[in-house]
């Protein structure tokens, strides 16, 4: 009995202090990406470059993703109110569920595992074969040219991903109301501004940027500090998409809680 508690209490023990030292190499890592901003001539260029990559790489599945997401939103709005509702509320459905909640989330989640995967992995293949060992030595800021061109290439990509991908969604749904209720483009129209906010598209936009931050960052983190070699560089990667996906659904609970509650 002893013997269960005492293994008990060092794997929590151990996991508190791998938390902690997980938290300490997190916020060094901030640090070292904040002092690098005054290297601009070396992250600017890089950020341009990692922005049209995502930009250009993610613009075929944002389509695809907003298209379905609009048509299917529309498809069930349509089951479930025709008869019962005025059929423009089929529009403020549509377009409130999108840009409020189904575009940013969306789009951060397959962000996550598009972008977030692909940083890992990058940032993880370059430390197992010491190519970030060899830029310290130098005297380079792996941070400077590394971390922050592709933090700052998701904060500026995303949101305009998401503000893309809300409007594909909304004309997608138009045109799946219109195919299968028949609903008029004034009554869609009428009821995409009848619940409308002035603060709904900025809404999407916040949630976007954080999202973006989260996925960076985290992919970055998890990339930056692999260990063990090929198989760290696996975990690293796993542990990016999982945790800024679990964090994309924190902060949506939380944006929401702390911008929407009245």
């Amino acid at each position: 009995m002893n013997n269960a508690i005492g293994r008990a209490g060092h794997a929590v023990g151990q996991l508190v202090l791998d938390g902690l030292a997980a938290i300490g190499a997190f916020a060094i890592m901030v640090a070292d990406m904040i002092r690098g901003l005054g290297e601009w001539r070396v992250w600017l260029p890089r950020t341009f470059d990692e922005a049209w990559s995502i930009g250009v790489g993610s613009l075929f599945i944002v389509i695809v993703i907003a298209s379905f997401t609009g048509a299917v939103t529309a498809l069930q709005a349509g089951y479930q109110f025709t008869g019962n509702v005025p059929v423009y509320v089929v529009g403020s459905l549509v377009t409130e569920s999108v840009v409020l909640e189904l575009g940013p989330v969306l789009v951060g989640l397959i962000l996550a595992g598009r972008i977030g995967a692909r940083y890992a992995a990058e940032l993880g293949t370059m430390r197992v074969t010491e190519q970030i060992d060899a830029l310290e030595s130098l005297g380079r800021s792996p941070s400077s040219y590394l971390l922050i061109p592709r933090v700052l290439a998701c904060l500026l990509m995303i949101p305009v991903l998401v503000v893309f991908a809300d409007l594909i969604a909304v004309g997608s749904g138009w045109i799946a109301s219109k195919s299968t209720i028949g609903i008029s483009n004034q009554d869609f129209t009428y009821g995409s501004r009848a619940y409308w906010h002035p603060f709904d598209g900025w809404y999407s936009i916040i949630k976007a940027f954080f999202f973006a931050g989260a996925i960076a960052l985290v992919s970055c983190y998890r990339g930056f500090n692999t260990r063990h070699g090929a198989e760290g560089v696996g975990r690293s990667t796993t542990g990016a998409v999982v945790t800024s996906s679990v964090l994309i659904l924190l902060l949506d609970t939380v944006l929401a809680k702390l911008l929407l509650t009245q």
